[in-house]
């Protein structure tokens, strides 16, 4: 009888395990959203909302069908334009849509997902929350699950604002469906990538930085393959995930065998991030980061902070040769780009000036290259933060290192990165276009005082008040909507004037070098700086 007694609890003891691995999924998942409640919805509105703003766009600048189909057949004779966006499988306002939005959308969908499923599962045991979570009733596996289906919301409700998006646009049906699940299935398959790459490494930095290479990496394939092949058909552009999403082909006689693809790619992730969870302590990893002495320049807090960002400041500057280089090859077709329509001409003009569509196509991509540079400096900056409330810097500070001399390394880093950057960047875009070296490199430097405020702003929100530090990654992005989509909508010119890179000069092309903006934005971002770093002497640290 005790025999059958022992043996009867083994296997209930068993069972309990079983079920315990998934023990408080719903509570950490309610906490998830709850600590999400902001950025997700700024995430799903606005990337949401730009496949309908792009779709309006389109409807008011090739009205007629066959205007559509011209544009669609200029398009797919470049090749430099395929390796961007892809070829054009339909030329409706829903195909068109899903040419211009289909892999941008789908990166951007990833990068949203990555961000969810590092923050709720690396970094919480980064930071010790997750330890102090584990003491209660939460199973082993619960944090990742929690993690994974906060993403799967986030990316079910970008789903459902695209399909509305693109139904009040006019291009509803079954083509927003393929669109929506497609765009969505890309974000899953991603999130799944970040919740393996949370567990080979020790740091939240390394696992999206991990996750992001994977992405870029995504895009290249995609790009080497459109530009081969008109039809998508490639290996290469078949090895990338983008490349799936972008052969679903919504409103081109949609390939729904597609999505199972993807469902497959993401069940196969997934089961191997539970696989590799299941075995690895709380804060362990399968690749742990080896010690080294402190000697040399890492003995200075300026050395240990260039050790610690060079990292991603060699990753930003690769990636802006590459992309000036392209944007470069794409600049000698400006005008064939547009063609005749005069509605694109003048989309192009507000973006870069007035002076000649080619001057004004170079600097509408210098004006991306500045804020796509913004996301670098915020980010860099807010590395003083994750430091800060991961205990690291107290360490560093109860030595003879003041905060000043703490903050001053990482500011370097970010701000002198963020010259660097533009540089490369600029000198990438001379190097594709093949001419005008200097005008080139001057306009992409200009960038650089709207570039600085948005970092000076950054760091006056972490010294004065570091639980709204965040808040940069949305100035950051309202400047990106307003640079991208704001003059493709027409919008009024005081809404424009939000955005710092809309006072700068429009290099080349301009009609003369406007020091006056130039000089204001540089001293704001000095008094910006200043007050940050004066803030940050008088508060406690976070820990």
């Amino acid at each position: 009888m005790t025999a059958v007694t022992m043996r009867t609890t083994a296997g209930a003891g068993r069972r309990t395990a079983g079920t315990g691995q998934l023990a408080g999924t719903w509570t950490l998942l309610r906490l998830a959203l709850r600590r999400d409640r902001i950025i997700l919805p700024v995430w799903v509105v606005v990337l949401g909302g730009s496949f309908s703003s792009v779709g309006q766009s389109i409807s008011s600048l090739y009205d007629t069908a066959g205007q559509r189909a011209e544009l669609a057949a200029s398009m797919n004779g470049n090749s430099s334009v395929q390796a961007m966006y892809g070829p054009v499988f339909g030329d409706s306002v829903g195909g068109l849509v899903s040419w211009r939005m289909i892999a941008f959308g789908s990166a951007l969908a990833a990068v949203m997902s990555l961000v969810v499923v590092v923050r709720h599962t690396r970094e919480e045991e980064e930071t010790g929350r997750q330890e102090m979570l584990s003491s209660a009733v939460v199973g082993r596996r619960a944090p990742l699950t929690a993690a994974l289906l906060a993403a799967l919301v986030a990316d079910a409700a970008l789903a459902l604002m695209i399909v509305a998006g693109m139904a009040g646009s006019g291009a509803g049906g079954a083509g927003a469906v393929a669109l929506a699940l497609a765009v969505a299935g890309v974000g899953a398959l991603f999130a799944c990538t970040a919740a393996i790459a949370a567990q080979f490494t020790e740091s939240a930095r390394l696992a999206k930085g991990l996750t992001a290479a994977v992405i870029g990496a995504a895009f290249v394939l995609k790009a080497a393959g459109d530009s081969a092949t008109d039809d998508g058909s490639s290996v290469l552009t078949w090895l990338s995930p983008l490349g799936w999403a972008e052969n679903v082909r919504p409103y081109a006689t949609e390939r729904w065998w597609v999505l199972l693809v993807i469902a497959g790619a993401v069940a196969v992730q997934c089961a191997v991030a539970y696989a590799l969870a299941g075995r690895r302590d709380v804060g362990m990893s399968f690749l742990a980061t080896r010690p080294g002495p402190a000697r040399g320049r890492l003995s200075t807090a300026s050395g240990l902070a260039v050790r610690l960002q060079r990292g991603a400041l060699l990753g930003w500057t690769a990636s802006f040769a590459v992309v000036g280089f392209v944007f470069g090859g794409l600049t000698g077709g400006a005008a064939d780009l547009v063609g005749d329509n005069e509605k694109t001409r003048e989309i192009f003009e507000r973006m870069g000036g007035q002076s000649g569509l080619t001057d004004a196509f170079l600097a509408s991509m210098v004006s991306v290259l500045g804020t796509v540079a913004a996301l670098y400096i915020v980010s860099s900056v807010l590395r003083l933060h994750g430091e800060e409330s991961a205990g690291r810097a107290e360490p560093v500070l109860a030595g003879g290192v003041g905060r000043i001399g703490w903050a001053a390394g990482h500011l370097l880093i970010a701000f002198g990165g963020a010259a660097l950057i533009m540089t490369v960047g600029g000198l990438g875009l001379a190097a594709g276009y093949g001419h005008e070296l200097p005008a080139v490199l001057g306009a992409s430097l200009v960038q650089l005082p709207a570039v600085w405020l948005l970092g000076g702003v950054t760091v006056l929100l972490y010294g004065a008040l570091p639980k709204a530090a965040a808040a940069g990654w949305g100035l950051v992005g309202l400047c990106l909507a307003l640079g991208w989509i704001g003059p493709a909508l027409d919008l009024p010119q005081p809404v424009m004037d939000v955005s710092p890179f809309t006072h700068l000069p429009r290099l080349p092309g301009a009609a003369g070098m406007e020091w006056g903006p130039v000089v204001l934005l540089t001293a704001g971002a000095v008094v910006l700086v200043a007050g940050g770093l004066a803030a940050l002497r008088r508060r406690d640290m976070l820990s």
